[in-house]
């Protein structure tokens, strides 16, 4: 079974930066470094409504499912909740409403913006790639952890 996964890339273009929270200590993978705004889909939930809900319950911001666009596709072999694969599909944001919190701090040390050209190349993958593929307005499909003749396919 796929774990369905949505993340949002909520961009400042005004100040060209967006918004990244860092993995606590008790993260289940990635601790401390910085990762977009992500979550997983429950059952029976639009994958739009996983990433508006997501949003709101991490950070306290709110996108409406409907103004979100689809950024990028990310399909991994595996992952550390997700042993038969996982597909994570990142949107993209332009307005939102509410003031940003730290909403899970027993999950995140800390949730902020950084500017578009200062997010770390240790950033958990493929936020960097992502993010550079939205403002570039480019769309991709990214493979993680499968064999090479399993995406040759």
């Amino acid at each position: 079974m796929c774990l369905l996964a949505a993340a949002v890339i909520v961009h400042d273009a005004r100040h060209d930066r967006v918004l990244l929270l860092r993995r606590g200590p008790r993260a289940k993978f990635a601790r401390g470094r910085l990762d977009l705004p992500v979550g997983k889909a429950e059952p029976g939930e639009p994958v739009t409504v996983s990433a508006a809900r997501e949003l709101r319950e991490e950070t306290g911001l709110v996108v409406a499912p409907e103004e979100l666009g689809l950024v990028h596709v990310v399909h991994g072999a595996h992952g550390v909740e997700a042993p038969g694969g996982y597909l994570t599909v990142v949107f993209g944001a332009r307005a939102w409403s509410g003031e940003l919190v730290n909403a899970e701090p027993e999950k995140h040390s800390w949730v902020g913006w950084v500017p578009v050209d200062e997010i770390p190349a240790d950033a958990v993958a493929p936020t960097p790639e992502a993010v550079a593929r939205y403002r570039a307005g480019q769309r991709r499909v990214l493979l993680t952890g499968w064999e090479p003749a399993a995406t040759a396919r």
